[in-house]
């Protein structure tokens, strides 16, 4: 038994995922650093019982910026997952 808690944080909202999943069913998450393909696949379908045909994972690194001191800092990464669900499923986001 996974725990979907674990593996992912949150649900994008933006103007491309809306795009895709409405024209090719593919959702986005963001997932913790250390979610894998088969984790995130398993932690979808047991939390929304859909059936998941593929899974893309995203690494986004963190940027360097400067503090409002002119410190330079490092924006936080982040780890992007992209499902794709088969034909005839849907997510309700409510």
């Amino acid at each position: 038994m996974i725990n979907a808690d674990k593996i992912l944080k949150s649900i994008r909202l933006t103007e491309k995922s809306n795009k895709l999943s409405s024209n090719y069913g593919q959702y986005t998450f963001e997932v913790f650093p250390s979610a894998t393909k088969h984790t995130v696949r398993a932690a979808v379908e047991q939390t929304f019982k859909v059936s998941v045909t593929r899974v893309n994972i995203m690494n986004r690194k963190g940027k360097p910026k400067k503090s409002r001191r002119g410190l330079p800092i490092i924006s936080s990464a982040s780890k992007r997952a992209i499902v794709t669900l088969k034909s005839g499923d849907k997510i309700e986001l409510t």
